[in-house]
């Protein structure tokens, strides 16, 4: 079950999300709000906090266009009854938060780092000695917190310090504009990495997409 914080900690990890991808505001709804994305495979997206079953089924049944999102803060068993045929499930996700400090993140051998801001979003690009892409990652800032997105390793980089260096350089990037909480939603995968960092896990949650039979990706 989600902790009494999740509704203030889902909108403020909205709150840096739609500045780190440059989508819409998100609309107020009774149940939580809705952000347009305005990508061919993400139109929009509905954000439930606390889903119940009534809300749920509403937004399913209403749902007639493929590339509509729902991120339901919740265990998959728990609402993966709610919605009906057409409806896709994503990988579980994890909210996650962390009280910033400064980072002193350590280079790896053999690797280079770049960072820009622009439009309030901070980006991290790690590439090898000869240029080639190892990872990256990027922290959008809203008040006093942000939010980490889009961090990514590429496979025959992993487990070399890499992650650990992008989101401390992230991090570090954010105190030092202000920001006292960090925000993230994270893989299954990414999980250890940002627990081993400090973060603490406060909800699951499920990501499911509407794709009804024959229709295009």
């Amino acid at each position: 079950m989600p902790d009494t914080r999740t509704s203030e900690l889902v909108r403020m990890w909205i709150d840096g999300w739609v500045v780190s991808r440059g989508t819409s505001d998100p609309i107020d709804e009774p149940w939580g709000w809705t952000i347009d994305v305005g990508q061919p495979n993400h139109v929009a997206r509905h954000v439930l906090p606390e889903p119940s079953g009534n809300d749920v089924r509403k937004i399913a049944s209403a749902t007639s266009a493929p590339g509509t999102w729902l991120k339901l803060f919740a265990e998959d068993q728990a609402v993966l009854p709610w919605v009906g045929p057409g409806w896709r499930r994503d990988i579980t996700g994890f909210l996650m938060a962390c009280h910033l400090v400064p980072e002193r993140p350590e280079m790896p051998a053999g690797y280079t780092l770049t960072s820009w801001t622009r439009g309030g979003v901070s980006r991290v690009l790690v590439r090898t000695g000869d240029g080639h892409f190892a990872a990256r990652g990027q922290i959008a800032q809203a008040g006093t917190h942000a939010v980490v997105d889009q961090v990514e390793t590429a496979a025959e980089h992993r487990r070399k310090g890499l992650g650990g260096l992008v989101m401390r350089t992230l991090q570090s990037t954010a105190y030092e504009a202000g920001a006292e909480t960090g925000l993230l939603v994270g893989t299954p995968e990414g999980r250890a990495l940002y627990s081993s960092l400090g973060w603490t896990m406060h909800s699951p949650m499920t990501s499911l997409w509407y794709e009804p039979s024959g229709a295009a990706r």
